[in-house]
């Protein structure tokens, strides 16, 4: 029989050498290669299942081989749910069912158009965005300002894409479609020249729409004027019809219709076609009216309604080619609506005319600027007030104006007409939009000191805000001013733009709240992406996070990016070349035909819940109940956090995330820096001279970083579609040939097989309960610590005592004093078996360093031969 210490030591002095000579028999590599060539076809626990090659590798793996059989027993394993605490595999207590299901993803990952993280994400995305609105606005100002100082041409304006764009959104030219020779023709015009661009080319367009828009107003008027006079007669022929009517109230009905028909005969008077053609189509109408009901009389023969019916048909076959009201009111307003775009459309060439100073060549003039400093300040002003919501910038306009003009206001009528001192005050007093100029007026003008004044007693919930609002005003009960007074004091000004500073933006505030809770709300319910596409509220979020909601794109245009494959640099969103469309579609999960799709994770779902059940297992051992309740918190986080990962990168710069990766996979933090798990992500397993093959852990770091989805540039990458990720493959292939190196050396020696199982299971054991419930493991224990046979028959709490008072469990988590623990298993255990060792065996095993001396061993033989 060969030693069991010498072998023992040969195969563990280099474990990877002699798992690599395993690997490279050929009934080995065939059935790995076999393996790991199809396991990737998989797709159903029937198919796994089905295939005995696949099926009987993975059971040997997991030290199952002996219930290969039982493919009933196994099914339900894999279909336990293993974050369930009660599913089936959870209930078993050998965990190494567990651990075969914990292999396996047939419980497919959630697929889900949003998830948690995601969306989490994107609102944070949205309210970055909006926060920033008025940052990028302050700052596209200083360099439109800045900018304009060094133009000479107008060129390099329309060529400067920032410059052009602020000019674009302030004057409203559509930056998609907009003419280059119009725009630099109106911005070249001087308005009082003649000949200039604008005169010739926009200027004839103008006069003519401001004419057909004056005519259509004035004829369109006339209509409803004439229609509306008309309505008014036939009710007064009625009304004088009627017998009960006084004859007092006939003088005044015949003098009302008198008035109608000479406002009539105005109309016709200034519009005769109109009118003429008018009044003949309401003529025909009568006709048929009246032919109708002719033939519906009760005595009409077939013959006679025929013939009405062919005379009706005949009038309305002319009614066709007639005008009569609907025609001329639809005719009109079309008219006036395409007068008021154009007038509107070239407002903008005007605009642009009298705002800058170029010269017709484009020049600008010799000692001017492009801009005039009011016209500059006046542009500066328009870009902030078109902001898509209140800012600072613009709040800060409007405070300015307030306290400038409400020194010079002396009556409440004042406030009333001017609509921007009026949403001044409602806002810095937190009032709601709903409240009128009326209301103001009766709030500024009421008496405090009345206990039935309408400040003390109307407002509701809003009753303190008008108190507070009259006490900031000093008008009399007559809207007017005391001799002497003014409308606010320094104070009360101070306490009005203070109060309107705070509450300026609380509008927008709301709107987001509600806006956010919506999406949160409606994405519950969207399953498809044209669900998606079609929610405007969902579609304002997230178009606004990601900077698109002015880009007006089309529905098409965005599904075809929220389908885009990531993993595919050739699908549609890349070829945009855009990073928001990129941003958009990272957002949400949906497949190539619009379905809910797996969200790219760094993690899968099940690899998640793996590292993190490691991890709570690792620090609870032998740990303190606060401990792991601590652990578990950390896995909390720890999963939460992983989702948001999206490279290596981000991982990588959260030691956090790092330290926990880390004690998950059994490695201790602080001997392990951050840039030696970033070589071992940056390694390719393939190359035998790569960092992770070079590192004496090898195996643990090849399935940490396996686990993860990150691709050479330490980007997220979409895993390959399978039922076990690439860290299960790495695993089950290194527990398989572990297994089958420990079986094989244990056909020629039971004592290494018991060895070697025990070093690989070493890391699990937690108490003495679990050397108890594995035979294997107890025999090693039993042998090292000449345990009686007689021991096994006592009660387990005996035997768990007993071990413990021969072995502190914790020593088992330490690699030193675990291998002196084998080593003399091993001794101990060829003394038992009759093995002698000779000197040359134990030299060249290179045991002399090993743990158990040479001199050790001659005496545990002299033992065994009856000596001392």
């Amino acid at each position: 029989m060969v030693s069991t210490y010498i072998d023992y030591n040969l195969l563990t002095r280099d474990m990877k050498t002699s798992l690599q000579r395993t690997a490279q028999q050929t009934l080995v590599a065939r059935e790995t290669e076999y393996y790991k060539a199809n396991i990737g076809n998989v797709t159903s626990i029937d198919e796994f299942l089905g295939d005995y090659r696949l099926y009987a590798y993975a059971m040997k793996a997991h030290g199952l081989e002996d219930m290969t059989y039982a493919k009933a027993f196994m099914r339900k394993v894999l279909e336990s749910d293993l974050s369930d605490d009660n599913s089936y595999a959870n209930m078993l207590t050998d965990d190494r069912y567990q651990n075969f299901a914990r292999a396996f993803s047939f419980s497919q990952s959630t697929e889900v158009v949003q998830s948690d993280a995601q969306e989490d994400a994107l609102i944070g995305l949205y309210n970055q965005s909006v926060s920033n609105i008025d940052t990028k606005m302050v700052q596209e100002t200083r360099y439109y300002d800045t900018m304009m100082d060094t133009i000479t041409n107008v060129d390099q304006l329309l060529q400067n894409d920032r410059l052009r764009s602020y000019t674009f959104q302030v004057f409203g030219v559509d930056a998609k479609y907009f003419n280059y020779a119009q725009v630099r023709g109106a911005l070249t015009s001087d308005l009082n020249d003649p000949n200039s661009y604008f005169n010739t080319n926009f200027a004839p367009a103008l006069d003519a729409a401001i004419a057909t828009k004056a005519s259509s107003d004035q004829a369109l008027s006339a209509l409803s004027s004439r229609v509306q006079s008309q309505t008014r007669i036939t009710n007064i022929d009625a009304l004088l019809a009627r017998p009960d009517t006084s004859d007092e109230d006939k003088v005044t009905l015949q003098a009302e219709k008198t008035t109608l028909q000479n406002n009539i005969a105005t109309i016709n008077a200034a519009f005769p076609e109109m009118t003429s053609n008018i009044d003949a189509y309401a003529g025909v109408e009568a006709e048929i009216r009246d032919l109708r009901t002719q033939m519906n009389q009760p005595d009409v023969t077939e013959a006679e309604k025929a013939a009405f019916q062919a005379e009706i048909d005949e009038r309305q076959t002319a009614l066709k080619t007639m005008k009569g009201v609907n025609f001329y009111a639809t005719d009109l307003q079309t008219k006036q609506q395409e007068s008021t775009a154009t007038i509107a459309r070239i407002a903008v060439f005007k605009d642009l005319a009298l705002m800058y100073d170029f010269a017709a060549d484009g020049s600008v003039p010799s000692g001017g600027t492009a801009q005039a400093a009011d016209s500059r300040k006046a542009t500066q002003e328009v870009y902030a007030y078109k902001a898509p919501r209140a800012t600072n910038s613009v709040a800060v306009l409007h405070k300015a104006y307030y306290e400038e003009t409400i020194a010079n206001v002396t009556t409440v009528a004042q406030i009333k007409g001017d609509s921007r001192l009026y949403s001044y005050i409602l806002t810095a007093f937190g009032l709601p939009s709903s409240t009128t100029v009326t209301m103001l007026e009766s709030i500024l003008t009421s008496d405090p000191n009345d206990p039935a004044s309408y400040v003390n007693t109307k407002g509701g919930e809003y009753n303190a805000a008008y108190k507070t609002l009259r006490a900031a005003f000093n008008f009399q009960t007559d809207g007017t001013l005391a001799a002497g007074d003014k409308p606010q004091t320094a104070a009360q000004i101070k306490t009005t733009s203070d109060n309107y500073m705070v509450r300026y933006n609380d509008a927008d505030e709301a709107a987001d709240a509600t806006l956010i809770n919506s999406f949160k709300s409606l994405m519950k319910i969207v399953s498809n992406v044209d669900d998606l596409i079609a929610d405007t509220k969902i579609m304002k979020l997230a178009l606004t996070a990601v900077g698109l909601e002015n880009e007006s794109d089309t529905a098409r245009k965005i599904r075809r990016v929220l389908t885009s494959d990531l993993t595919d640099p050739k699908s549609y969103v890349y070829t945009l070349k855009d990073d928001r469309y990129l941003q958009l579609a990272k957002a949400f999960n949906f497949n190539a035909d619009g379905s809910a799709g797996v969200p790219m994770l760094a993690q899968a779902e099940s690899e998640i819940l793996n590292t993190a059940k490691s991890y709570v297992i690792e620090k609870s051992r032998f740990a303190t109940e606060d401990v792991k309740t601590k652990a578990t918190e950390e896995a909390k986080y720890y999963s939460a956090e992983i989702s948001k990962v999206k490279s290596l990168d981000e991982l990588l710069s959260n030691r956090r995330l790092v330290d926990f990766v880390l004690v998950s996979a059994g490695l201790d933090p602080e001997k392990v820096s951050t840039d030696h798990v970033r070589k071992m992500f940056q390694s390719d397993f393939s190359d035998p001279d790569s960092f992770i093959n070079k590192e004496p852990d090898t195996t643990i770091y090849k399935e940490l970083v396996a686990s993860y989805n990150f691709d050479s540039k330490g980007e997220l990458a979409r895993p390959e579609l399978g039922i076990q990720t690439k860290r299960g493959l790495l695993e089950t292939e290194d527990l398989y040939l572990n297994q089958t190196l420990e079986q094989q050396r244990g056909e020629d020696n039971a004592g290494v097989r018991l060895a070697l199982y025990f070093r690989r299971q070493a890391s699990g054991i937690n108490t003495a309960y679990d050397l108890l419930a594995d035979s294997a493991l107890l025999q090693v224990i039993q042998t090292t610590f000449s345990i009686p046979e007689a021991m096994s028959s006592a009660d387990v709490d005996v035997q768990y005592a007993y071990i413990n008072r021969l072995l502190d469990v914790k020593d088992l988590q330490d690699p030193d004093k675990l291998e002196k623990l084998l080593l003399r298993f091993t001794a101990l255990y060829d003394v038992e078996n009759n093995v002698d060792i000779s000197a040359a065996q134990l030299i060249l095993s290179g045991g002399g360093g090993g743990g158990i001396s040479a001199d050790t061993l001659f005496s545990l033989s002299q033992l065994r031969l009856g000596g001392f």
